[in-house]
């Protein structure tokens, strides 16, 4: 196996949509409040002259917010020129952890998802489709813009807003959940849900997913095994409409295995983050692994000669069985002295080409 040379760290770029007054820039400015130190950069495409979202933002964001008015961007822009734009936040000097596009309420989500994954910029990683409801007026949106149920059966995660001004918000959640695709859906209030469960909110010089390596100490009880947030571990925290499941195994994953676990990850578990050792199948590199929704994708990367070789993930998600996920995680684990000649097949297939034709590499 070729030898790749770590890369550059990929900043997630994260997609936020949602229709005309569902709360996208509330949602938006709580977090850029309330992120605990990461710096996050946005894009803010308004529709029409004056760009009033892009005010509103501003102000919290200083010069790390790009604003495209007068238009919708997925038809405004190109792939290409998004990547400009994504150049322009993504530079070193920036210090920026994770991009969110902010759309227009009558973007189309599913060209925005598209621009990402087809951008050729090296230094981004999709990070994944947020679409947010607004609770109060949901049913007479979908009666007038029947392709909201399109856009919801494409999130990634789904933020069910407003529901303070409804007296029915259950009925609306469970409709909701009927209508995605396996996404974690999120009750919210003002636009108010945890910062945690889009990114790292406590930056530290290794992460796992959205979460430091401290903070999956607190999820955790065992070197191996798995937990889940109580109310006690998230007194003070806006919601606990999410659980997380760390897991850490000193014995090497299985690629098959994993990649069974992988292609059959349950509804509404939204990241999973964090590296793998894959023991004899790869004794040189561990594998840091990044998905969001459907999104999969593996970087090999150099042990080191301090490196513990182990297994460590984060996975977070809404309404998932945090118990069972890590009874599946263990059964990937493998103390078989050899490799499966064909064994890492599956995990190759989700690690991207560097240009000289190697796999890519990155530092998470």
């Amino acid at each position: 196996m070729s030898q790749p040379n770590p890369g550059p760290q990929q900043i997630p770029v994260v997609v936020l949509a949602g229709f005309l007054g569902s709360g996208k820039t509330t949602l938006l400015n709580h977090l850029l409040h309330r992120s605990g130190g990461t710096r996050i950069g946005a894009i803010v495409n308004d529709f029409g002259a004056i760009e009033i979202d892009a005010m509103a933002v501003a102000g919290a964001l200083g010069d790390s917010t790009v604003s495209l008015g007068n238009g919708c961007l997925c038809c405004a822009v190109d792939a290409s020129e998004l990547d400009l734009y994504l150049e322009r936040l993504a530079r070193p000097a920036t210090g920026i952890d994770v991009i969110v596009i902010e759309a227009s309420g009558l973007a189309e989500p599913q060209e925005l998802v598209r621009m990402v994954l087809a951008s050729d910029h090296p230094g981004i990683v999709y990070g994944g489709l947020v679409e947010v409801v607004d609770a109060a007026e949901f049913d007479d949106t979908r009666a007038k813009h029947p392709e909201i149920d399109r856009h919801l059966a494409l999130a990634d995660l789904v933020v069910v807003n407003k529901l303070d001004r409804t007296a029915d918000g259950e009925r609306v959640l469970e409709l909701v959940r009927q209508l995605t695709d396996s996404a974690a859906v999120v009750p919210a209030t003002y636009g108010r849900i945890d910062p945690e469960f889009l990114f790292d909110c406590r930056p530290s010089q290794e992460r796992i997913g959205q979460l430091s390596f401290d903070d999956l100490h607190e999820h955790t009880d065992a070197a191996t095994g798995s937990g889940h947030d109580t109310d006690r571990a998230h007194h003070g925290h806006l919601h606990t409409a999410y659980d997380s499941v760390s897991f850490v195994a000193e014995v090497p994953l299985d690629p098959r295995r994993l990649m069974g676990f992988l292609d059959s990850r349950p509804e509404g578990l939204y990241r999973i983050k964090g590296y793998v050792d894959f023991g004899p199948h790869d004794t040189v590199n561990r594998y840091a692994v990044h998905a969001v929704g459907r999104f999969l994708r593996f970087y090999p990367e150099r042990w080191k000669a301090a490196d513990a070789r182990l297994t460590q993930l984060v996975l977070i998600g809404s309404g998932i069985d945090a118990f069972a996920l890590g009874k599946e995680l263990e059964a990937c684990e493998s103390d078989a002295p050899h490799a499966d000649e064909h064994g890492m097949w599956g995990v190759l297939r989700y690690v991207p080409e560097a240009e000289d034709g190697a796999p890519a590499s990155q530092e998470v």
